[in-house]
Parts: C-alpha cells; structure tokens; sequence
C-alpha cells in the first residue's frame, strides 16, 4: 500500500516522468531487500550509508549509486510528510564523487573533410542533373553546417525560421532554454551557402505556411529524431568520427575549436546560451589535454625514454 501511494505522489505531485518513476521504486525496492525487510524504521544513517558501501563493492558506478540515494531521499521526505519519518536520513549520507567527463568533440580536420565529401557530392549529383544538386543531399550538408557553424541545440534547430536569420546583419536569432533569446554571429562563407539553400528551399517546399527553415523529406518540420539520425547517417562510415554521433558532439566540438581557436570563455558562453560560465568552462580541460598531447609529442626529453640522443 505504502509503495502504490509512493508511486501516486511520484506520478501525481512531483509529474515525474514513467521512466523516472520506475527507477525510483525500483531504487527503494533494492533498499529494502538489502536491509532484509520493508519497515521505514530501516530508513536509518547507518543503513544507508551500508547500502552505499554494498553497492559501490558490488561495482556499481558513482552516478547510479547517487540516483539511488535521490530515489531514497524523495521517499523518505515522502514519509516526513505522512508522519511516518521524524528527519530524512539520507540528508547525513555522503555521495560519492562522480568522475568529470570531458564533452567528446570531433576534430577540425575531420570536420573539414567532412565538408569538403559533402561538396564534392554535391558538385556530382548537380553534374548528372543539368547543374542543380540534389536537394535532399543540399539540406542535410546545411543542416550539418548550421548545427557545426552555430552550435545550437537539437531543439533550436528543430525550431529555427526564415525569419530568423538575418543576411543583412549576418546572424542567427535563436530562442534557447527558458525562452531565453540571443544572436549567433555568421561568417561571410556560411551566410552564403544558407541564402543559396533558402532559394532552392523556397522552390521545393512552396507550401511551408509556418516559414520553417527546415523540412523533413514529407515537408513536415524537423523533429528531435530527425535531427539524430541526420547527423548519425553523415557521419556513419568517416574516417574520424568514431564514438557518439550526434548534434551534441558537433556543440561540443564548435565550442572546442572556438576555445582552441583564441576565443574568450564569455563569447563561447553568449554563443552557446549557456546561463553560466562555469557550464562553457569544461571546454578549458579539452583544449589543455590537446595542447598537453602536442607539448609532450614536440618535448625534446619526451623522445629516447628521456634520454638526449647525441
């Protein structure tokens, strides 16, 4: 009875997700069975903090373990509220650090072969079709230019309208998180390449009532997975793109090379609409591990094992 009413709240209350809500219960159900039995009275500092232990020898990694202690601590505060707890024991449990990831990013190399692929087939499909190129291959070569060229999020792109890019002023405007709008400066060579988009674009989808920029192959405007796949299926195959394909990485990747590039961490954080410095400043442990890597490959006592070779 305890855990349907738990899982009402959940659901109800807080409006978390399914997903969500399964993870929770499933975290104070493993709880439960490591403690022997379902009595609250168990709900306990030292029992918590065994839980913890048990499940950090049994290999579970960091982050999981801190989703379960969230899991316990909503519960528990679940139970203050019904009076069945006096104080939330999981408050005094310490969390165990989680290891920073750095964001993965692709190169600029890999990104200018890429571009330089995607023109030459291009310049391919216009020759076998009286000089236009294939429409399709023209989109989906912008979209990537755009997501790299701007490092605006999946959903900004998904959003974006004629309106809002500006050729005279040479920006994009962008509404990201929390509606927070802002202007992402474009170079002469990309302005370019996305009012010659626009026009053919203009000419293949006639009907685009609501001026989007982009359009899926039924004319429909762009979507979360659409955007996923676009990218997975340009990249799939390429020399240098191995790991993660997604619009993300390309975010991450434009704001690596920006930094690498002599770029201050502000305009980084303007671009991006980061709310706060600290968010674009993981970008910093990017660029030194690259120049770390090129410092050590040059160092003169890094060859011989250390050892002068004359």
């Amino acid at each position: 009875m305890l855990k349907e009413k738990f899982s009402d709240y959940l659901r109800f209350e807080r409006r978390f997700s399914p997903r969500t809500v399964s993870l929770y219960l499933d975290a104070v159900e493993e709880f439960f069975r490591s403690a022997g039995g379902e009595d609250p009275g168990l709900l306990s500092t030292q029992a918590i903090r065994s839980y913890v232990a048990l499940s950090l020898e049994r290999g579970l990694d960091a982050r999981s373990v801190n989703l379960r202690l969230s899991a316990l601590s909503t519960f528990c505060n679940y139970l203050l509220r019904e009076g069945v707890l006096e104080s939330n024991p999981v408050l005094k449990v310490p969390r165990p650090k989680m290891a920073k990831k750095l964001p993965s990013f692709y190169t600029e190399a890999s990104m200018e072969r890429y571009f330089d692929l995607s023109a030459a087939r291009l310049e391919e499909s216009a020759s076998s079709n009286g000089g236009r190129p294939d429409f399709r291959l023209l989109r989906d070569r912008t979209i990537m230019m755009v997501l790299y060229g701007t490092g605006i999020r999946r959903a900004e792109l998904c959003g974006l309208k004629e309106k809002d890019f500006d050729p005279e002023r040479k920006v994009f405007r962008v509404v990201g998180k929390g509606d927070k709008p802002r202007e992402i400066p474009l170079p002469d060579l990309i302005c370019q390449e996305l009012l010659l988009y626009l026009e053919r674009n203009r000419e293949e989808n006639p009907s685009n009532p609501d001026g989007m920029f982009f359009l899926t192959d039924r004319g429909k405007p762009l979507y979360l997975a659409f955007a996923d796949n676009l990218v997975k299926r340009e990249l799939s195959g390429l020399e240098g793109f191995t790991g993660r394909k997604s619009p993300h990485v390309l975010r991450h990747s434009l704001a690596t090379h920006l930094l690498n590039r002599g770029a201050d961490l502000n305009s980084i954080k303007e671009i991006l609409g980061h709310s706060s410095l600290a968010a674009t400043q993981i970008y910093t442990h990017n660029s030194f591990e690259q120049l770390r890597q090129s410092y050590l490959t040059a160092h003169p006592r890094a060859k011989n094992g250390g050892k002068n070779g004359n």
